[in-house]
């Protein structure tokens, strides 16, 4: 249990918000690339680009909880 509370929490959520949004943008300029590209592909790079977003949340999530990287 903590012994006092930290704005680490809310501030983690609306930076992990704003990354979000962040990141939608950088996808949504792409897609009329992607949009050209063969059905199968545009499948695989959707699954890739859905998936890329959760590789740094580990990490995120434990510096919102305990204040270190790692």
């Amino acid at each position: 249990m903590r012994e006092k509370p930290t704005l680490r929490i809310p501030a983690g959520v609306l930076l992990l918000l704003l990354g979000l949004a962040l990141y939608a943008g950088l996808i949504l300029q792409m897609a009329p690339w992607i949009g050209e590209r063969p059905v199968w592909l545009q499948t695989a790079i959707y699954l890739v680009l859905g998936v890329a977003w959760l590789l740094p949340l580990k990490r995120f999530l434990i510096w919102m909880e305990t204040g270190h990287w790692g």
